[in-house]
């Protein structure tokens, strides 16, 4: 498998990809190769006084490379210039990445929504499954907020195909997974459905499938709005990664994911591992 990490080579993304622990959890889940890649914005220009901007670029993907290659993973960098998140996809097709990392400063006390432009632009459009990777936000030389990327997982289903693409994920996470919390929320929406399966016996099966894999499993069913529900058993559960499947990219969502997964993706206090719909063929 295939890794695309993006860096813009600040201490929020040298902290995810120089964390031993992050390079090893990918490694469990079939990580061999990854491709290490930085975008130059197409504003930015090498000759700008005072700063030897391709100088310090060289310098800090050969560090970056240096810690992931000794980890024991193949390393393919690239140095490229646009728009960051639109590069960024691009390359994903290109290499047929299985994944994208991306690494995000936490919450802000005030602005406890936003999430950095790259990483919120990447939600919307990724092509490939997407980890959003919290970092601390206030310090100067700060550390992941959880590095054990996929030992606790909590997956949030509305049992849409979309979300039971995303559960497909576990074929692959499972090595790297001990526990998981999965959930659904009944909304308003869903008055009418009372008819149809229980949801306890839905979420049940997929427990039974991750229990087989020597995954400890609970599932929990709860009412209200989805995303504040969600985002609450994060709270009581304290996972490492929320799962959540995305709609797509139609020239609608290509500027809005759907308010459930844009919640999560922009509220989440750990990380958040994106599965959007597969590649076009």
């Amino acid at each position: 498998m295939r890794a695309l990490c993006a860096t813009d080579l600040s201490a929020a993304s040298e902290a995810a990809i120089e964390n031993e622990t992050c390079l090893d959890c990918l490694g469990r889940i079939g990580i061999g190769t990854i491709h290490l890649v930085t975008v130059v914005p197409a504003n930015v220009h090498s000759g700008m006084p005072g700063i030897n901007l391709d100088r310090r670029r060289q310098q800090g993907l050969d560090r970056y490379r240096d810690v992931i290659a000794a980890a024991g993973f193949e390393v393919e960098t690239h140095v490229v210039r646009g728009t960051p998140y639109r590069r960024i996809n691009g390359i994903a097709e290109t290499v047929r990445a299985d994944l994208t990392v991306v690494s995000s400063r936490g919450q802000s006390p005030l602005e406890n929504r936003i999430i950095g432009s790259t990483a919120r632009n990447l939600a919307r459009t990724t092509v490939v499954p997407l980890l959003v990777s919290r970092v601390e936000r206030e310090a100067d030389d700060p550390d992941v907020l959880r590095e054990h990327l996929f030992q606790r997982i909590l997956f949030a289903t509305d049992f849409s195909e979309h979300a039971d693409r995303a559960f497909d994920a576990f074929s692959y996470l499972h090595p790297a997974t001990e526990e998981a919390t999965l959930v659904h929320v009944r909304s308003s929406k869903d008055a009418g459905a009372d008819s149809g399966p229980d949801p306890r016996e839905r979420l049940a099966e997929h427990a039974g499938t991750l229990e087989g894999w020597g995954i400890e499993t609970r599932i929990e069913v709860r009412e209200g709005d989805p995303a504040d529900e969600i985002l609450d058993v994060e709270a009581d559960v304290t996972p490492s990664t929320v799962v959540v499947g995305s709609k797509g990219r139609s020239r609608i969502r290509r500027l809005l994911l759907g308010s459930v997964s844009e919640e999560v993706v922009a509220r989440a206090a750990g990380n958040v591992f994106l599965v959007p719909p597969p590649r076009a063929v």
